[in-house]
């Protein structure tokens, strides 16, 4: 079976015109990126070798360049590309970021920066300068996006939409189960609380076992609230999980937290992670403290009356 040729995609455009950004969605939706990167230097760039940890998975790559990268010379960079795209392994595109005069200044007005190409002079001149040197680069490029009336956000969605490699626009779902008596996780974006459910910490049989084992999680389920509020965290997610996707958020982070972070936790997270896969969603589960010594100090303080518990 023949190899599918790699998608290399080389960036240039107008210094503010949105370089960083494109390159840094590029990233996101999981390109291999490089900025600033002499063209010179390619040819041993794609023959480097992958990392083993990389296990064969080798992502499009895409490279930033402009008028600062080291060696810069239109001419020559597309005869170097030209070259480039002979080679059969290869499928080397070019995209070129281009904007009005007019709002590059006003950029660099409102950011204070300085033109890369006019440091003592008015922007304006480094602008110019600029756009006369890469005039062959445009008249070259396979495809143009002016950023003139786009937002930072719209340009995000605007590359997204043309490179999204399949497969990979899904947002990545990662559920934590752990213990609020434990401290609170980084970096969480949703956060549900199941304290409220039946606590399997004071039954003598299960103490010391944890959301992971049958025995529990029987015991979780049969919490008369345990069905509704399942019913309604689901819903709560598969709403809001494509309109985080539509956003662009890459990673989702969602928390489940009951006391210790060895039971009710546990179980939730595994059962919502099963059923938003089945769903259509890729989601992954970690268990903080599913390894953590089982402590009555931390529970006892939160004990209810009878066996209800949070």
């Amino acid at each position: 079976m023949e190899a599918q040729a790699k998608q290399v995609l080389l960036i240039t455009g107008l210094s503010g015109a949105g370089k960083t950004t494109a390159i840094k969605t590029m990233e996101d939706i999981g390109w291999e990126t490089v900025d600033n990167f002499p063209i010179r230097l390619v040819n041993n760039l794609l023959d480097t070798p992958l990392p083993s940890s990389r296990d064969n998975i080798d992502p499009p790559l895409a490279i930033g360049f402009d008028s600062r990268t080291r060696g810069f010379e239109p001419a020559k960079l597309i005869d170097r590309i030209k070259s480039l795209q002979k080679n059969k392994n290869y499928l080397i595109s070019t995209l070129y970021l281009d904007c009005t005069d007019d709002e590059l200044e006003r950029r660099y007005s409102e950011t204070r920066r300085r033109h890369p190409l006019a440091l003592d002079r008015p922007a304006k001149e480094g602008i110019a300068f600029e756009r006369s040197e890469l005039e062959p680069l445009k008249r070259w490029a396979d495809l143009i996006i002016d950023t003139s009336t786009l937002s930072s956000n719209d340009l995000q969605h605007r590359i997204r939409q043309q490179f999204a490699i399949e497969d990979t626009g899904k947002t990545v779902v990662t559920i934590t189960s752990f213990g609020f008596s434990r401290g609170l996780p980084n970096n969480i974006d949703l956060l549900f609380d199941v304290r409220f459910l039946n606590n399997p910490f004071w039954d003598e049989n299960l103490k010391l076992m944890t959301g992971l084992d049958d025995q529990v999680s029987e015991y979780i389920s049969r919490d008369p609230a345990y069905n509704d509020a399942m019913s309604r965290f689901e819903d709560m997610l598969k709403f809001l999980l494509p309109k985080y996707q539509d956003a662009g958020k890459s990673y989702v982070n969602v928390g489940i937290g009951c006391t210790g972070g060895r039971h009710r936790s546990v179980h939730v997270a595994e059962a919502l992670s099963k059923n938003l896969h089945e769903a259509g969603f890729s989601t992954t589960v970690t268990h903080r403290n599913l390894a953590s010594r089982p402590m009555e100090a931390l529970e006892v303080m939160q004990k209810p009356v009878g066996n209800r518990g949070i």
